[in-house]
């Protein structure tokens, strides 16, 4: 019995098949698709090693070519295009990793301003929090220079 898709509401997959299908283009020599988007040869590039990766499970396979396919076309929005530009290859895993899980609707695609919330949201918690310095010990070593 087939299991039907619901195309409202695409189901979640895992980090590492998206990330497998960025691979595979990155591999191809295809790896500015967040800025150019997607060719129709990266498309069947895409599918092929989905394709190869659930070989028994369509589903599965589906699902994660539609959120692939939709990570990309999000990334044509002017704010996140420019955070492609600021942040370079750094931005990918993120955005594999928000597109895996968060809500997707097929006819509309992700929200592009939640899409950038959440990435905004996981690039500051890799900001490191510095001790706020006493005023004393900032003009300490001025003090010492002009002694």
């Amino acid at each position: 019995m087939a299991m039907p898709l619901e195309m409202t509401d695409v189901p979640t997959v895992a980090a590492a098949d998206l990330a497998g299908a960025m691979r595979a283009l990155i591999e191809a020599g295809r790896g500015a698709v967040l800025l150019r988007g997607l060719a129709e040869e990266d498309l069947d590039l895409v599918q092929a090693e989905l394709k190869r990766r659930f070989a028994n499970e369509p589903h599965k396979a589906l699902a994660a070519f539609i959120r692939f396919r939709h990570m990309v076309e999000v990334f044509a929005a002017r704010r996140l295009k420019s955070a492609v530009l600021d942040r370079g290859f750094a931005i990918i895993a993120p955005a594999i990793a928000i597109a895996s899980s968060l809500r997707l609707n097929a006819e509309r695609g992700f929200n592009p301003q939640k899409f950038t919330m959440a990435l905004s949201d996981a690039f500051a918690t890799n900001v490191v929090a510095l001790e706020p310095r006493q005023a004393d010990a900032i003009l300490e070593p001025a003090a010492q220079l002009a002694a």
